[in-house]
């Protein structure tokens, strides 16, 4: 089942931290937001593969933003 895990606030995108077609499990940090000097890992909620990284670092993602696809 296709998952999608999305921005919970405004925020600017650090660091992406996993590797786009590996595996990845809940709980592990897929990028690092960085939003009013406070670092802020976004973590899988799910397990399978992450088939595909909508942001870069330097992006300004949105509430709601698309960050990963996990499959």
């Amino acid at each position: 089942m296709t998952e999608q895990i999305r921005a919970e606030m405004v925020a600017n995108v650090m660091s992406v931290v996993a590797d786009e077609g590996r595996g990845i499990a809940e709980g592990d940090t897929v990028v690092i937001l960085e939003s009013m000097k406070m670092e802020i890992p976004v973590l899988s909620e799910y397990t399978g593969v992450l088939t595909s990284i909508a942001v870069k670092p330097g992006d300004v993602v949105q509430e709601h933003d698309l960050i990963a696809v996990v499959d």
